[in-house]
């Protein structure tokens, strides 16, 4: 996992996060010592502080070269473990209030460290919890003071470990989801965006077909009259019979350009939605798998189709949900087109094992699947699917089939559906 995407700019700041310790340890040295005339050891306590400062600026030299790696932080908050576990040795131990500080950098390393490194440190942290209890040096109390009870510094070790270890597993948990939906999100915008390449390229292609067939055909008929002009013998006849043949060639170019079914998604008008269904499962066909399409009659006969707009969002999204289902299939992949005057929905399933448990609960998440044997990532999929389809309006349920296999339902409300393309345009979705 590495630093989880850590750069520069945030090496500096945990740099100056460390400046701000360094600061209030200081601080907070003087003011006890000489504020509240407790008598600490202070020249070993502000020689503690002081290595500190001077691995902090070898520190932000390094982060600011960009040399530095994970192990390198991870001794940064190993140190920094140790010298706060230093202070309180000199300071009380378990019994200085600021113990609980020794819970700082075991969280701060879980947010941006691997699993090894923040196992590592968390060790290293109960170990110091452990043997502060044990081994410290008396609090620095006016007069005379009963120690603490044993059995309340064992109350103290035991908050403190269960502190560590739930602040570091809790952290961890939440870092490492938030890296992997930005991680999901990048996916998904990075498809997005090869979707919109495509569209560009099939409208420059379009363009081009359209614009180029007048002058070509112009041409065309300028070197006919020239060939018919020419005397038999002329030398200049076979120059003018290649020159026809060229141009016969592009206007055969620019037709077939024309009628490529990938330009066909960049369409200006609207086509039916069954035909863009059909169009975005196709792209996916496997000669093993069926795909059945089927336009469901509504009650009142006389409500037309949606026309829509193919956008990428639908054509990516619902060519994920039906990759998805070909991929689980054992025979056949249905995709049903049903609508009446308020919704339109499209439902896709399969006649594989179905969907388990855990995967209805947490659809839509990155990073999640159901193939434990044959591997892959089946979550990723689902999730760029549904960030797309959710963008165009759309919401998502899924659940097995009685007769067994997995069904996925996309439902948009058929305003929302045949708006599509303007709305699209101005991002209100």
């Amino acid at each position: 996992m590495g630093l989880g995407g850590l750069g520069r700019a945030q090496l500096r700041t945990l740099g100056v996060i460390r400046w701000v310790a360094i600061a209030g340890q200081t601080v907070t040295l003087l003011v006890v010592h000489y504020g509240f005339k407790f008598d600490l050891p202070l020249e070993l306590a502000l020689l503690t502080v002081g290595v500190s400062a001077f691995a902090n600026i070898i520190f932000i030299s390094r982060a600011g070269r960009g040399n530095i790696g994970e192990s390198n932080v991870a001794a940064i908050f190993g140190f920094d473990l140790i010298q706060l576990s230093v202070l309180l040795y000199l300071t009380g131990g378990l019994q200085n209030p600021f113990a609980f500080l020794l819970l700082a950098p075991v969280t701060v390393s879980a947010a941006i460290l691997s699993r090894g490194s923040v196992i590592l440190l968390s060790g290293l942290a109960i170990s110091a919890v452990t043997i502060l209890t044990i081994w410290h040096l008396p609090l620095p109390w006016e007069g005379t003071i009963e120690p603490f009870p044993p059995i309340y510094m064992l109350g103290v070790w035991v908050s403190l470990g269960i502190g560590v270890l739930f602040f570091a597993i809790y952290t961890y948990r939440v870092a490492t989801e938030a890296r992997q939906l930005s991680q999901a999100l990048n996916a998904t915008q990075m498809a997005l965006a090869r979707e919109q390449q495509v569209s560009a390229v099939g409208m420059i292609a379009a363009a081009a077909a359209h614009e180029l067939g007048s002058p070509l055909g112009t041409i065309d008929v300028a070197v006919n009259e020239i060939a018919r002009e020419l005397p038999e013998d002329s030398p200049l006849s076979e120059d003018i019979e290649l020159l026809v043949s060229e141009i016969h060639r592009c206007r055969d170019i620019l037709a077939a350009l024309a009628r490529k079914p990938e330009f066909d998604r960049v369409a200006f008008s609207k086509v039916p939605l069954s035909a863009v269904v059909e169009q975005s499962s196709n792209l996916h066909r496997r000669e093993e798998i069926e795909l059945c399409f089927l336009i469901l009659p509504n009650e009142n006969r006389d409500i037309r189709e949606p026309q829509i707009k193919p956008a990428p969002e639908i054509l990516h999204g619902l060519g994920n949900l039906v990759q998805n289902a070909i991929q689980f299939a054992k025979k056949q992949v249905t995709i049903e087109t049903l609508w009446d005057r308020e919704r339109v929905t499209v439902r896709i399933y399969d006649d594989g094992p179905g969907f388990p448990q855990f995967i209805i609960d947490r659809a839509g998440e990155p990073y999640i699947s159901g193939r434990n044997q044959a591997g892959g990532q089946m979550g990723l999929g689902i999730f760029i699917a549904q960030t797309l389809l959710e963008r165009t309006g759309a919401s998502l349920s899924y659940r097995n089939s009685p007769s067994g296999g997995a069904q996925v339902t996309i439902t948009w409300r058929k305003e929302i559906i045949e708006s599509i393309g303007t709305t699209l345009a101005h991002g209100q979705f």
